[in-house]
């Protein structure tokens, strides 16, 4: 525990503490920015920023687990705000509502759900953690790494290992271009059309590690069952012959998939998003019930470790932070009733759906929590009664976007709250000071955000490639949301694909149930299954080749898959490719030239007559 020998509690929210809690929580909001854009994917910051935290805080004389706690509850919640984020605002620039992030726009959507998000978790903290005993893989992983934190020299040293192997990797990829960033083949035979590729980061390879194999796997089944099964099936009955004329293999499935398959995970989310919240139900309510009962008792008789925000002040925070939200989205609608409409529907959506994520990321980690598929059911449903309301407007579409920022953020943050709050409650910590450290980290990351996604847009670009960004970034959440959005309020959502997508998520579900019931060790989220479905191929491929690294080498020990010097480097590989994607992003804005740290390509041409010339020389 962290008390001392005499009984007294370590000093928690320190200067230091808080400050370096800042700064981790600005830098990891840039770097998982960059990756959700890029992978689709965010994983939990918390272990990095505990090891970090452990060496920083190493070099002042005095410091305590505690501290390190506050630092990595912080940082952290940085990554969770960027995922939040860039999983909906991209949108309104596909949609062509945006031409660049307003700053104060960015502040005010990400920071107000944000903060949200803690407010929503708070009620839930003793039902979940203390009474139904969740096991939060992550928060009890970052405990452990706090535990060990007599050796943070050699973490620290093995993380910044990988981050500048991770680093090395993208810059000779995407800056220097000495290679492409997919190896990818497709085929056209009569009309049936054929895929396969990979994507070569490192990042991605590290996140199949963090997750492991059984989530890794189902990501995988999902993106087989829409480009191994779906893309050839449609090709060679429902596709217009003509488009296969002359059409290269590869641009024809992406087309394919971009504009009608992916809609089978939509279908597939939003079962898995009503499924999860009639899972959780009970426990939602009776963790409203546990929170409001414990501050009718005398909260001063409690012990430190049980000091919650007072219930009275969460009341208060979430009004204060929904007033601000009813004005903004009146402003979008030009009208007091639909504002009031918008408003209504992010806070129950926001809380519900924060309950969701605060319960699955009890169950299944806060890297792959369903976020997405919570989003897209808020998204869906936003749009349906703005077209009642306000008709087919591009307003109501980014109306529609803007509920379901808040909502995703909300979310986003809830589910790390009580990863965090699982950390603390193993190591002693006082509730109300991670909580407010939480909302400190909010605040800090949304500072950076806008000018973070206005630097990657202007150097990578956002949506599909073109020839003025041919490195854009896939944005596949926020390209799925604008779809969703467009799709609704302008009648060509593909209700049919949806319908099959949906029953493909019960049967899943139905499979799931079946495992869960027969005590398998191997579970099958609809959810994960989903997020395959509708991500590009090239992206599956290297998770579930992480997940399958992860398995082979923690088979004799499974609590390495999790806490291990595996998770270190992995983390370290994902933080030196994001950062350095960054980086690369300024001489790209500043020359306005896509390629100006490319290799020439007689150079590369050079490098890869000697590269094949070593090759043959070795094999000789």
């Amino acid at each position: 525990m962290s008390q001392t020998a005499a009984g007294t509690v370590p000093p928690q929210l320190t200067v230091k503490a808080i400050l370096l809690g800042i700064a981790l929580a600005m830098v990891l909001a840039g770097a998982n920015a960059y990756l959700g854009l890029f992978a689709g994917l965010t994983v939990s910051a918390s272990i990095p920023a505990a090891v970090i935290s452990m060496g920083l805080l190493k070099l002042f004389r005095e410091s305590n687990i505690l501290e390190n706690n506050i630092v990595q509850t912080s940082a952290s919640a940085g990554e969770s705000l960027a995922a939040g984020a860039i999983f909906t605002l991209p949108a309104l620039i596909l949609l062509g509502y945006w031409d660049v992030f307003d700053y104060w726009w960015v502040c005010a959507i990400a920071g107000l759900g944000g903060l949200l998000g803690v407010m929503f978790t708070i009620p839930l903290r003793r039902s979940l953690i203390v009474e139904q005993a969740l096991p939060f893989p992550e928060g009890t992983a970052t405990a452990e790494v706090l535990r060990a934190g007599d050796r943070p020299g050699q973490g620290l040293k093995l993380l910044g290992v990988a981050a500048l192997v991770g680093g090395l990797v993208k810059f000779a990829e995407t800056g220097l271009r000495l290679w492409p960033a997919t190896a990818q083949s497709g085929a056209i035979a009569g009309n049936t059309v054929f895929y396969a590729g990979s994507n070569l980061s490192p990042a991605l390879l590290s996140v199949g590690y963090i997750v492991g194999l059984n989530i890794a796997a189902l990501v995988f089944i999902g993106g087989c069952i829409s480009w191994v099964v779906a893309i050839p099936i449609y090709s060679t009955w429902f596709m217009d012959p003509a488009l296969a004329a002359g059409a290269d293999g590869a641009d024809l499935a992406y087309t394919i998939w971009s504009s009608k398959i992916r809609y089978l995970g939509v279908g597939a989310m939003l079962v898995g998003g009503i499924w999860a919240l009639v899972s959780i139900r009970s426990s939602v309510f009776s963790g409203i019930r546990s929170g409001m009962q414990r501050y009718r008792d005398n909260p001063g008789e409690m012990a430190h470790t049980e000091r919650d925000t007072p219930m009275n002040l969460v009341l208060l925070g979430v009004l204060a932070f929904v007033v601000p939200i009813f004005f903004l989205y009146r402003i979008i609608a030009g009208s007091a009733g639909i504002g009031f409409a918008m408003t209504l529907i992010m806070v129950v959506a926001g809380f519900l759906f924060s309950a969701v994520a605060g319960y699955m990321a009890g169950l299944v980690g806060s890297s792959h929590n369903p976020v997405s598929g919570i989003t897209i059911a808020t998204i869906l449903s936003a749009s349906l009664l703005l077209l009642w309301l306000s008709g087919a407007t591009a307003d109501a579409a980014a109306a529609a976007i803007l509920i379901g920022a808040v909502v995703c953020c909300a979310a986003a943050i809830a589910g790390d709250n009580m990863q965090d709050l699982k950390a603390g409650y193993l190591l002693g910590a006082t509730p109300w000071k991670q909580q407010l450290m939480q909302g400190i980290g909010v605040i800090s990351a949304v500072l950076v955000m806008a000018p973070v996604l206005n630097l990657l847009l202007a150097a990578y670009g956002i949506g599909p490639a073109d020839a003025e960004h041919p490195n854009s970034l896939a944005a596949p959440q926020a390209t799925l949301m604008a779809s969703v959005a467009r799709g609704v309020l302008g009648g060509q959502l593909p209700w049919g694909l949806i319908a099959i997508g949906a029953g493909i998520g019960i049967v899943i579900i139905a499979v799931d149930e079946y495992l869960r019931k027969s005590g398998s060790s191997i579970r099958a989220p609809i959810l994960a299954v989903a997020v395959g479905i509708y991500l590009p191929f090239e992206l599956a491929v290297p998770i579930f080749a992480g997940g399958l690294i992860s398995h082979f080498t923690s088979r004799n020990n499974p609590d390495a898959a999790r806490k291990g010097p595996g998770v270190l480097f992995a983390a370290g590989l994902i933080t030196g490719e994001a950062l350095i994607g960054i980086l690369m992003a300024i001489p790209i804005v500043v020359s306005g030239a896509p390629d100006v740290l490319a290799v020439p390509a007689g150079l590369r041409m050079v490098a890869a007559a000697l590269w094949r010339s070593a090759a043959r020389t070795e094999q000789t």
